[in-house]
């Protein structure tokens, strides 16, 4: 089990060993890299021209599926049924919850676009709240959860794959809200984003996002699973600019990770036309860093 950052990265058949150290799984995973994945990284090398870090983290994030990721595990009936009836909460940093006031008093009708967050868990949510809810994310295996949940509870919600910087199915104005939990950080540029995301809102929508403070890219990965902060990387960081082996050891075949400055991120919405109104820092949920920093920002942008 591995913490990249936002996210606990799990992988193939070790996935379900239940309280395995992060220790154990480091050493296991290091065999499971070389004999399982090397032949894969080789054929699709990350400095190729050709590489598509959209099509491979598409494919990781379909394997976290298979491995029970935490984030790709989708919430149970109980907690739709609760959300009907009004009780109701939704992360967009961690483990902690989002204040409800950032979202309109009244959900019933109002149009969500969860961007780059299927996984079955804050979509369908917001959709037994009342919301007029549409997925959108690149993991076809993602989106299928928030599709089962649908089923099963017979809830009303649109999934479309693709990637978070080109949302050129949707409309001007075709949504009131944008619901962006922690996700940015498998995307290589964020001004498409922003700006996509300001044309599908409607005057006076909002966009809700999480993302990680990119301070936290600057140690080394395995000191953090000992409890260790050890500076290492410069920044910007970018995992698949790593030497093979250390990525191999480290990420595996999991996602690619992006650190993204505050400039880019923040500086980012502003020049995409919003205009910041919250910002909130919240520790990180299970690594050495948060006795020292917050790991991730929230914020929420209104649309003038």
């Amino acid at each position: 089990m591995k913490s990249i950052r936002g996210y606990t990265i799990t992988r193939g058949p070790l996935a379900n060993a239940a309280g395995a150290s992060r220790d154990f799984m480091r050493r296991a995973h290091r065999h499971l890299a070389h004999n399982l994945f090397s032949t894969h990284v080789k054929q699709c090398s990350m400095t190729a021209e050709s590489f598509d870090p959209v099509a491979h983290n598409r494919e990781a994030w379909d394997r976290q599926v298979d491995s029970d990721d935490e984030w790709t595990r989708p919430v149970d009936a109980e907690t739709v049924a609760r959300a009907r009836g009004g009780d109701w909460s939704v992360v967009l940093i961690g483990y902690e919850a989002m204040p409800r006031e950032w979202l309109p008093t009244e959900l019933n009708g109002t149009r969500i676009l969860g961007l780059a967050s299927g996984g079955g868990q804050q979509g369908p949510v917001l959709a037994a709240a009342g919301a007029e809810v549409t997925v959108f994310d690149n993991s076809p295996k993602q989106l299928l959860r928030d599709e089962e949940v649908a089923a099963r509870d017979g809830l009303q919600i649109r999934t479309v794959l693709g990637d978070m910087r080109d949302l050129s199915m949707f409309a001007d104005g075709s949504f009131d809200v944008v619901f962006n939990p922690v996700s940015n950080v498998f995307c290589p540029e964020l001004a498409p984003v922003w700006r996509e995301s300001f044309r599908v809102l409607r005057p006076g929508g909002l966009l809700l996002t999480g993302f990680m403070n990119p301070d936290v890219f600057i140690f080394d990965e395995a000191a953090l699973d000992r409890g260790e902060l050890v500076v290492r990387h410069p920044l910007p960081f970018r995992s698949e600019d790593l030497p093979e082996s250390d990525r191999l050891e480290v990420y595996g075949d999991g996602p690619l990770v992006y650190s993204h400055s505050l400039s880019e991120q923040i500086g980012g919405q502003l020049a995409a036309g919003f205009h910041l109104t919250h910002l909130h820092e919240g520790p990180h949920h299970a690594d050495a860093t948060a006795k020292y920093l917050p790991a991730y920002f929230a914020t929420r942008a209104l649309k003038p």
